[in-house]
């Protein structure tokens, strides 16, 4: 930090409210160094932004095979250049220097570029490295600290150190917890903090905690490998044996949002940056990192514009995430929506795939299979209707149109992908003929099946809206909340039942239920009707196999629900971000048992870490379903002991209570009795304590509280 003037700092503690001339500054004693005591965890990183501000050049970049011309051609060399990149950003006053050779005064074929920021430095070689002025003029950029880099190599080479080989930590050490436990972090205040759901023990047993471990938030990797923390600097992930080690950084100035491949191959990290001209678009950085390395194995500048197109959302209407994954926990392609393009890159090479974008006019959403690399797209009515919408199934790396449906008076598309690809459901949202208003239906593909047949499915009341859609996972049915507020209906389909295996049938609907969202177990059969928002946090838990409630509940307010990876637990909370009153969060049993409440100030963020897959084949699942009673034995015989356990810590509570209340009340007896004396001399020598020994009389007491005098004037001959 700076020095700063007396008259600034009192400037600064004037808009705080303080005043300095009731501080005394000379008590105020700082730990010793320059940074106060505190170590940074990005100390060394620091210390290299340092290194590159010192140059002074970091927004420089030089651009070389410029034409070699004499004085007299000079300025029109200078005007082309100058053409050229000023495109792409400010060019700073006086920041373009084309050198000259003294002997011949002709140029010597490369010059220097300075920019505003460091940003459209970047982008300036990324979009003109290899631009091509004539045949014989092809621009090489690069970064000015690309130079101070190469100058350090030495000159002679050394055989690099070998390192001896040290096992690395266990990652996958939190699954052999012997109770079987679930973990899950929490953000509160400036506190990170991650737990055992313990609720045989009915309470979160700590695991880890730490003060400012992010500035923004935390986010666990799809299979709960690693916590990933975001900084100022860029992304880290942490994990251990035994504790949370960092394991590896990934350098991104100003990252604002991260996201991990299926597979936890990949790290995909996202800026955006003000532009020096305030009329231009905001500058995005996209870097791809190996996870394990640190690699950045792709990067994608550019404006925010060229990273908007399809849905919203995001920062400054870029749609998060920009890059979506597919080919399942392969993590072998990724792909964006273009303007009229969808690019599908793979990452064997990080190019794409074919070395050409799939062409799909005016395309507005697309979404992966969660197994399979397969996608489905949706291209809206072009042409005034004249040409239809579709929705097309495209299979990667062929781009083979595996299944198209056209569709007529369309007025929005929503696509929803069942968990194990089996099933595809498209919203369809429809004018009537009158174009007044809008009615809606589905159309349901089965993927796994020959020739991916489509039902279409229309609600009993077809113009009822559609407030939510779930498909059971791993399943084969599907719940809709559909109706007017404020007490919608909920129906559930199955798309195959015991009489029929090949068409869509209604299995019951509930009338009037205080819901406006559906979460489903991620094991199936069980689901929670919650009523958000607005319907102040109604719970219902139900049974989809019986169909059948099993419990209805209330957490006032909340605003998230998240199962826990094995559907055994769910977790209601209510975040600082929605609401200031009652912030925290409850853990229920599947059926809807309140386990235990934890209220927490400043609260932020609730997530279950998650699980790998389950290394056991299905047909040992099978087994183990059928031989429930046998394995269960062993766990009733735990819960009994844990029962056991809480009901002698309740007695052993209860009986430090009433020894407590004893020792309170002996000690009130012998002030009691120590104070006899005072007593009896405050009743004049009266030595009983009994109060029916007494007569109670009034008396009244006549007390002069004030005299004054007032001496009034009267003139002469006034009555």
């Amino acid at each position: 930090m700076g020095e700063i003037s007396l008259t600034e700092l009192e400037a600064r503690a004037a808009a705080a409210g303080m005043d300095l001339s009731l501080i005394d500054i000379d008590s105020i004693k700082l730990p010793p160094g320059d940074d106060f005591g505190v170590i940074s965890d990005d100390e060394d990183v620091y210390q290299e932004e340092q290194m590159d501000f010192d140059y002074g050049l970091g927004n420089t970049i030089v651009v070389d095979n410029l034409p070699v011309v004499p004085k007299e051609k000079f300025d029109k060399l200078e005007g082309v250049v100058r053409k050229i990149y000023s495109q792409i950003g400010v060019i700073k006053e006086d920041g373009l220097w084309m050198p000259v050779d003294p002997g011949t005064q002709k140029t010597l074929g490369y010059c220097f570029i300075e920019y505003n920021t460091l940003q459209e430095a970047e982008l300036a070689k990324e979009k003109t490295n290899g631009y091509k002025l004539d045949r014989a003029h092809i621009f090489a950029v690069n970064m000015i600290e690309d130079f101070n880099r190469f100058m350090k190599v030495p000159d002679e080479w050394a055989p690099p150190e070998i390192r001896p080989y040290v096992p690395g930590e266990n990652l996958q050490h939190w699954l052999t917890d012997e109770k079987a436990r679930d973990q899950f972090v929490i953000r509160a205040g400036s506190d990170t903090e991650v737990f055992w759901n313990d609720a045989r023990q009915l309470k979160p047993d700590p695991v880890y905690k730490r003060a400012y471990w992010t500035e923004s938030f935390v986010q666990w990797s799809p299979l709960g490998t690693y916590l990933a923390t975001v900084h100022r600097q860029g992304a880290a992930v942490w994990g251990g044996e035994s504790t949370f080690n960092r394991l590896m950084r990934y350098a991104h100035p100003q990252v604002k949002f991260i996201d991990f491949s299926p597979g936890e191959k990949y790290l995909v990290t996202y800026s955006s940056h003000e532009p020096s001209n305030p009329r231009d678009a905001n500058r995005v950085v996209i870097n791809i990192f190996d996870v394990r390395t640190g690699k950045v194995m792709r990067d994608f500048k550019g404006s925010a514009d060229e990273f908007s197109i399809g849905g919203a959302g995001g920062v400054a209407g870029v749609s998060w995430p920009v890059f979506r994954w597919g080919g399942g926990k392969d993590d072998k392609y990724f792909a964006k929506i273009g303007k009229n393009m969808i690019s599908v890159y793979e990452t064997e090479s990080f190019s794409l795939v074919d070395k050409k974008s799939l062409k799909a006019e005016n395309v507005m959403d697309f979404i992966w299979s969660p197994t399979d690399p397969i996608f489905a797209l949706f291209v809206p009515e072009l042409g005034g209707g004249n040409q239809p919408a579709r929705v097309s199934l495209i299979q990667i790396p062929g781009k083979e149109e595996l299944r198209q449906k056209n569709l007529f008076s369309v007025s929005d598309c929503k696509m929803y992908w069942q968990s194990n690809g089996d099933y595809l459901a498209v919203k369809v949202d429809r004018y009537t003929k009158t174009k007044k208003s809008t009615y809606t239906g589905f159309e349901l593909f089965r993927i796994k099946e020959r020739d991916i047949p489509i039902e279409v499915l229309e609600l009993d009341n077809k113009n009822d809206k559609i407030i939510a859609f779930a498909w059971e996972p791993k399943g084969h049915r599907f719940a809709v909340v559909h109706g007017d507020s404020p007490r919608p209906d909920v129906s559930f389909y199955s798309m195959r039942t015991a009489h029929n295996t090949g068409r869509v049938s209604k299995l019951t609907t509930l009338k009037g239920k205080q819901a406006n969202a559906l979460f489903w177990s991620p094991s199936g059969r069980y689901i929670i009707l919650a009523g958000l928002k607005g319907f102040n946090g109604q719970l219902e838990f139900y049974n989809v196999d019986e169909l059948e409630t099993m419990a209805t509940a209330e957490h006032f307010t909340a605003t998230d629900i998240e199962w826990d990876p094995t559907g055994r637990y769910v977790a209601t909370s209510v975040t600082s971000v929605h609401h200031d009153m009652e912030n925290g969060f409850n853990i229920w049993s599947f059926n809807g048992k309140l386990l235990y409440r934890t209220l927490k100030d400043h609260f932020f963020q609730f997530l279950w870490r998650p699980r790998p897959p389950s290394l056991l084949s299905p047909e040992k699942e099978e087994e183990i379903a059928k031989n429930l009673k046998k394995y269960s034995k062993k766990y009733e015989a735990e819960d009994q002991d844990v029962s056991l356990q809480l009901s002698e810590q309740d007695r052993e509570k209860r009986r430090m209570m009433k020894d407590e209340w004893y020792k309170w009340v002996s000690e009130w007896k012998l002030l009691h009795e120590e104070e006899r004396l005072q007593r009896q001399f405050l009743r004049d020598g009266e030595a009983s304590d009994e109060e029916e020994e007494y007569e109670a009389k009034e008396v009244e007491v006549e007390e002069l509280l004030d005299v004054s005098e007032e001496i009034l004037s009267f003139e002469y001959g006034q009555e």
